[in-house]
Order: C-alpha cells, then sequence, then structure tokens
C-alpha cells in the first residue's frame, strides 16, 4: 500500500506547488484590493496558450519562456488595471468585481475563436522522463516545475518583506488613507499588486504546460482550485495559499489514486465546503 500510496502523495505536493502560484496571485490582489479576481483562471488560460504558441510554433522551451512571459503577463496586468479596472472602480468594489467578470468573460470567447475549443499539448525531450529517489520514480517535469515554484515563492515573498514597494503596498493594503498621508499612492500601488497577482499567472502557465494541457476552459479548473486554496489557506495569507496549494494538490492525486482520474478532483469542493462549514477564516486567517 505505501508503494503506491507514496508517490502520489509526493506527485501531489509537486503539482500543489505549482496551484500555490496561482493561488498566491489570487490572494496578492485580494489582500490588497480586497476583490475577488472573477478573471483569474482566464487570465491564466490567456498565459497557457502564450506559452503554448512560444512552444510550438517558436519552439521554445516553457521553462526558458518563463521570464518573458512573466513579463508579459506583468504587462498585461498593469494594462488591465490603469485601462479598465482602475478606471471603472470609482471606489466600488461590485464595480471591480463585474468588470474582472467582463474581461473573463471576453478572454474565453477570444480563445475560442482564435484557438477552437481543441485541447493542445507539447512534447519536451523530459516529457516522458522521470527521476528516481528511491523506491519513488517522479516526473522530471514536475520535479523541475517544483523547484521553480518555491524559488518564484520566495521570491515573491521577499519581495513583499524586504522592499521598499513590497512594504508600501502592505500598507496601502492595510490602511489606504493613512499610506496616503505618508506619500504612498494607493492608485499604483493597486496597480503594481494588481500587475504582479496577474504576473504570477505568467509564471504558473509556463510550469504547468510541460505536465498539463491547454484549452479555452483550463482556467475554469485552475480558477477552482485557486479560489479553494485561497479560502483554505485564510484569505490574503501568503503562508496559507502556499501551503493550501500544497493540500490541495495531494487531495486531488490521492482522490485520483482511489478514486480513478475522472472523480479525483471531487475532493476539491469537498474541502471548499469543508472550511467554509467548520473554519471559514481558513487555516492561516483572521478573524474581521
Amino acid at each position: 500500500m505505501l508503494e503506491i500510496l507514496l508517490p502520489s502523495l509526493l506527485s501531489g505536493v509537486l503539482t500543489g506547488s505549482v496551484y500555490a502560484l496561482v493561488a498566491l496571485g489570487l490572494t496578492l490582489i485580494y489582500g490588497v484590493l480586497h476583490i475577488v479576481n472573477f478573471a483569474h483562471g482566464s487570465l491564466l488560460m490567456f498565459a497557457m496558450f502564450g506559452a503554448w504558441l512560444l512552444a510550438a510554433r517558436a519552439g521554445i522551451d516553457p521553462y526558458l519562456a518563463l521570464v518573458p512571459m512573466t513579463a508579459v503577463m506583468l504587462a498585461v496586468g498593469w494594462a488591465l488595471y490603469a485601462g479598465i479596472i482602475g478606471r471603472v472602480s470609482r471606489g466600488e468594489d461590485r464595480t471591480i468585481l463585474l468588470a474582472t467578470l467582463g474581461i473573463s468573460m471576453i478572454l474565453d470567447n477570444l480563445a475560442l475563436v482564435l484557438f477552437t475549443g481543441d485541447t493542445r499539448t507539447i512534447e519536451t525531450p523530459y516529457s516522458f522522463s522521470t527521476v528516481d529517489l528511491g523506491p519513488v520514480a517522479l516526473p522530471t517535469a514536475k520535479l523541475i516545475s517544483f523547484a521553480f515554484a518555491l524559488a518564484l515563492a520566495g521570491l515573491l515573498w521577499a519581495f513583499m518583506a524586504l522592499t521598499d514597494t513590497g512594504r508600501a503596498i502592505r500598507a496601502v493594503a492595510k490602511e489606504p488613507e493613512g499610506a496616503r498621508l505618508v506619500g504612498i499612492s494607493p492608485e499604483r500601488m493597486f496597480a503594481v499588486s494588481y500587475a504582479i497577482g496577474v504576473g504570477c499567472l505568467g509564471a504558473a502557465a509556463c510550469l504547468l504546460l510541460p505536465s498539463f494541457y491547454v484549452s479555452p476552459q483550463v482556467g475554469n479548473v485552475f480558477v477552482l482550485f485557486a479560489f479553494t486554496i485561497v479560502v483554505l489557506g485564510g484569505m490574503g495569507s501568503f503562508p496559507g495559499a502556499f501551503i493550501g496549494g500544497i493540500l490541495i494538490g495531494v487531495t486531488e492525486s490521492v482522490g485520483g489514486l482511489y478514486l480513478g482520474e475522472s472523480l479525483g478532483p471531487i475532493g476539491v469542493p469537498l474541502v471548499f465546503i469543508a472550511v467554509l462549514l467548520f473554519k471559514p477564516t481558513g487555516l492561516f486567517g483572521a478573524k474581521a
């Protein structure tokens, strides 16, 4: 039994680290702007198609595309906030929610027009290779993605904790008007936060592509995981998002082991409901 369960647990940890990176972007946007970004899944899908185009058309390995795709998604996030979200908000959270929902619908339908509903994958020299770790053989692609996800999560934490911009973002998240009084522009920090949150999706897309398919509907799958992770870890909590991502990855992997690949993900919404019922603030969330 252990010989079967251990590889499943480790695979869940590896996959969950990339889920956590997706959720880190979502929890950053919520923690600073105090809104749920309904466009998160569609933006991830958009980034995955970008990485797929670079791999399939230009022959660029997804891991080598990580830096340019992250930069592109940072620019997309900044443009979306500066051009749409910031302009229509007028200080009302519900207006921002509607704006992100509209962006999601536009991106989903645009992807259907450009790529149809077909599922696409890529093949790399390491697509079917594994690394033997004692009695366990793990996919090379997932191990590489895990290492990148850990490094990027650490960089994001260092940016938020150690840089002036990171401290300014945290100040705006806690007290926007107080931050304004000391010379910090809340609007600028909102734009930076949204850009970084979307930039995380550019990196996550490159880490997901070697192991996952991409289609116009793929964002719906990952956004469910991301929302569950954010709620599980605690809204706005960085450590909670990362640990929650690992737990959801393990839940999906073990569920697939015992229930089959098609029914395995059913554990994710069950975790979501259980958290809402028994600990609505999440593992690391604080009461309002």
